[in-house]
């Protein structure tokens, strides 16, 4: 039994490479986001341990700085009393500041724009520096600087040239005088060095203070009894860090960015995993199909049931191995290729690097082995039931007249309880309930339609060839009847190409939905003109602000800045988030319907607004006096002034639950940054001369921009397209492997036809014809596999839409555009599968067909 199932694998190793494909991609995604995690957070650690200072000294915050812009410090006078401390050699005064926007002498930013930080720090050598001076000199007094090589080259910048930076306190020029060479991984940040002075004055505003301090153990004293020692002398003010500590909560933050690469490569995964095993159940059905006179056969000689399940078992692990092999080798080349990427955003890793580690393989051929095992497991069944009778007569398909009526009752359940689960979901009031609902509904629904669909080929194709005889006669008469002939085969076909278009109809009616609802929000709250904002979102420096207030023709301009605070709420909760700060005006540029007092009430020193879910959610009305919490340990206890409908997602002012008046934000964060300015036309101001100068304003500050109601609308819809982009690849994935499914079954059915085909082409269909009837077969699968996907799928996007409504995302919208475009993408992809196994067929020799067996 084991020789003739080797043989049977490699006589059918070409009917097998097209599943082993799905296999490959599967494996591929999982290797390769293995392989490109593990490479990243063995570079950062070994770059984290070897940078980290002994014991760090930095400022503890209950309550962190977050979005306010602030930078926290400690007095750098602590440095005298750290030295004292027996077994310190060593303390270095750290004044950093990151997310600093550093121009060049065209005003364009020398650092990344997107993804990595610009740092502006002070300079200081020691054995732990990342970074070793290679050229010039160190920046020895105010206006010199040094910069890291990799930023030098990128922008083109070398010693002499002129850079300014904009700091939180204001801007300043500098010259490069010295150019610095990474010693170890570069993470891809813009590095801009400053003599120490200069970085406490410039940077942070305060000649006394520090970002942190760096402190060097002497020999041999450990890390932790360094830790105790400076504790004791400093006391319980700030947070001390051993370096294997700093390193760790620095592999914690950078974990995150690992984590969205990783999912989202195993989304790819999942998705080559779930469209696979309908590909490989199809092939082995077929090939079983068309082998059951040699299955009877074998069972005619003595084999019995087990072994002929285990002679199919066996080929799907043969399968599942090469597969698996092939995908761990594009697996590593996938990672390689992203290492490559990430050195297009600064990051510079090296594919020497690259780590492999047991994991990896590990998961490769359990993914791999795992899925062709399970998929062929149910074929492996039929195939040994088949009858020793069956090596004595000409047997038919399997799967053709073969009742339906399992699968109309199994899929009928599934079906009724996806669908309860989906009304469930639509009327519940919940949103955690609701979601919850949503996966059940979408995961029974798709089980049914996948059972249940067999049953529906027979009516819908009848419907979808309806015009084939009118237009192509016979041959239009006989793609239809092919389709129809196993309707178990045409059903496992489409149903590949079914769950890829289910998904991106869901995700696109949930996506146009969420587009219109924030149009809606941004079109009842936004009063403004114009919006300044940064390109990243992030605070920027007063003289920003200063620039816009002196802008002729700016009106009334409204500053919005956010404050990091804690509250103990009447509920016993204590509530970690972050308060919108408005200064006078904020009602005139935002419309903001409020159920209990108004915007004088709310924004008044020592007072604060609530929305009026979250207040409600906590049991607070107004008048209650709330405890509350801010960084640098400043406590407060503040009113309630008045309850809001703060506006749903995409409002301006719906980036957190609770609002403040800026005297308020300026008493309890002093330094805080600006985050949006609001401006308004001055009474007799033409708006677009206002953006004109606005424009010619902020052109020294390449960071922010000037932003109307459209422009805002536009960031919105580019910040959804993110996830759109994201489900449309998932889409050319998986509609990539479904190709490869109608390519496989038309493939192996042209075969299984042979003798037929050649009969056919005996009383005189040309090979035109015959590729013609080939083709019309594959569209109409294509095409029946598209409309089930988009009705399943915009099911799931009117369900998901109920979710969001929950969440104030009020709107449905259908893009009838996408669904238009699917439609007629489905008859490409048919047309495109068709190629191959068209061509084949119409080269048949007539003959050799009409005795083939």
């Amino acid at each position: 039994m084991l020789k003739a199932t080797l043989r049977s694998f490699f006589a059918h190793k070409g009917r097998l490479v097209l599943s082993a494909l799905a296999v490959v991609l599967s494996v591929a995604f999982v290797a390769g986001s293995l392989i490109f995690s593990d490479t990243v957070t063995r570079t950062f650690d070994r770059l984290f341990a070897s940078t980290a200072a002994d014991v760090t000294v930095a400022p503890r915050e209950r309550v962190g700085p977050g979005p306010s812009g602030t930078v926290p410090t400690v007095p750098a006078q602590l440095a005298e009393r750290v030295r004292a401390v027996d077994g310190v050699a060593h303390v270095q005064v750290d004044a950093a500041v990151e997310n600093v926007t550093v121009v060049d002498a065209r005003r364009k930013p020398v650092g990344p724009t997107t993804g990595p930080p610009t740092i502006v720090t002070n300079w200081h050598v020691s054995d732990r520096s990342p970074v070793e001076l290679t050229s010039g000199h160190a920046p020895r007094e105010p206006g010199q600087a040094l910069l890291d090589a990799d930023t030098a080259e990128r922008r083109r910048l070398g010693i002499g040239d002129a850079l300014t930076v904009l700091a939180p306190p204001g801007s300043f020029p500098v010259r490069v005088v010295g150019i610095a060479t990474f010693t170890t991984t570069n993470p891809g940040a813009a590095l801009v060095f400053l003599d120490t002075p200069t970085a406490q004055r410039k940077l942070l505003g305060d000649p006394g203070a520090a970002t942190s301090l760096s402190v060097t153990a002497a020999p041999g004293v450990a890390d932790d009894t360094l830790k105790r020692r400076v504790g004791a002398e400093l006391g319980g003010g700030y947070e001390l860090r051993t370096a294997d500590e700093q390193a760790k909560s620095a592999a914690a933050e950078l974990g995150g960015f690992l984590d969205v690469i990783k999912y989202v490569m195993l989304g790819f995964a999942g998705v080559a995993v779930l469209v696979g095993v309908f590909l490989i159940v199809n092939t082995f059905s077929m090939l079983i199909a068309q082998r059951t006179r040699e299955l009877g056969l074998l069972r005619a000689l003595g084999a019995d049931r087990a072994q002929v399940r285990r002679s199919v078992l066996v080929e799907a692990l043969l399968l599942g191995l090469v597969g698996s092999t092939l995908g761990l080798a594009v697996g590593i080349g996938l990672a390689s290729g992203l290492i490559e990427l990430m050195g297009l955003f600064g990051m510079n890793l090296t594919a020497t690097e690259m780590v492999i580690g047991p994991a990896t393989p590990i998961a490769a051929y359990a993914v791999g082995v795992g899925v062709t095992f399970v998929a062929a497991y149910l074929p492996a069944g039929r195939a040994a039931r088949v009858s020793p009778m069956a090596a004595l007569v000409d047997a038919e398909v399997a799967g053709v007249g073969r009742p339906l009526t399992v699968r109309a009752v199994v899929g009928a359940v599934a079906g009724a309880a996806g669908a309860g689960a989906l009304v469930g979901c639509a009327v519940s009031a919940d949103t955690s309930t609701s979601a919850w609902l949503l996966g059940l509904g979408v995961v029974l629904t798709l089980v049914a339609t996948v059972i249940a669909g067999p049953l529906l080929v027979r009516p819908v194709i009848r419907v979808l060839g309806g015009a084939f005889p009118a237009l192509f006669g016979s041959v239009g008469r006989m793609s239809q009847r092919n389709a129809l002939r196993n309707p178990r085969r045409t059903g496992a076909t489409a149903a590949a190409l079914m769950v890829g278009l289910a998904l991106v109809g869901g995700l696109s009616v949930a996506s146009a939905s969420m587009t219109a609802s924030f149009d809606k929000e941004i079109d009842r709250t936004l009063g403004a003109d114009f919006l300044v904002q940064a390109r990243n979102f992030r605070p920027f420096p007063h003289e920003i602000t200063a620039r816009v207030e002196g802008v002729a023709g700016a009106g009334l301009v409204v500053r919005q800045r956010f404050v990091p605070l804690a509250l103990s709420l009447p509920d016993g909760r204590r509530v970690e988030t972050a308060a919108a700060a408005y200064g006078p005006g904020f009602d005139r540029v935002v419309r903001v319907p409020y159920t209990a007092g108004g915007p004088a009430d709310a924004l008044a020193p020592q007072h604060i607004g609530m929305d009026q879910e979250f207040a409600d959610e906590h049991r607070v009305r107004v008048g209650d006096k709330v405890r509350v919490e801010f960084p640098g340990d400043r406590r407060a206890e503040l009113t309630v002034g008045a309850l809001t409908d703060l506006g749903g997602p995409g409002s301006p002012v719906a980036e957190g639950n609770l609002f403040v008046g800026m005297g308020t934000a300026d008493r309890y964060v002093p330094g805080g940054q600006d985050a949006v300015l609001f401006v308004n036309a001055a009474d007799g101001t033409d708006p677009a001369a206002l953006r004109t100068a606005l424009d010619t304003a902020l052109d020294p500050y390449p960071q922010v921009q000037v932003r109307d109601q459209a422009d805002y609308k536009e960031l919105v819809r580019e910040q959804l397209a993110v996830l759109l982009y994201l489900v449309y690849a998932l889409l050319g994935l998986a509609i990539v492997i479904a190709v490869l499914g109608v390519v496989n079954t038309l493939a192996l059915s042209v075969v299984e036809r042979t003798r037929e085909i050649g009969l056919l082409r005996a009383i005189g269909l040309s090979r035109r014809q015959l590729r013609r009837m080939i083709r019309l077969e594959s569209v109409v699968i294509a095409v029946f596999g598209a409309v089930l996907g988009l009705g399943l799928g915009l099911v799931w996007g009117l369900a998901m839409q109920q979710v969001l409504a929950l969440e104030g995302l009020t709107e449905l919208a259908i893009p009838w555009g996408t669904v238009v475009a699917v439609v007629l993408g489905s008859v490409v992809v048919g047309l495109a599968a068709a190629l191959v196994p068209a061509l084949r067929a119409s080269r048949m020799n007539v003959l050799a067909a009409i005795a083939h067996e």
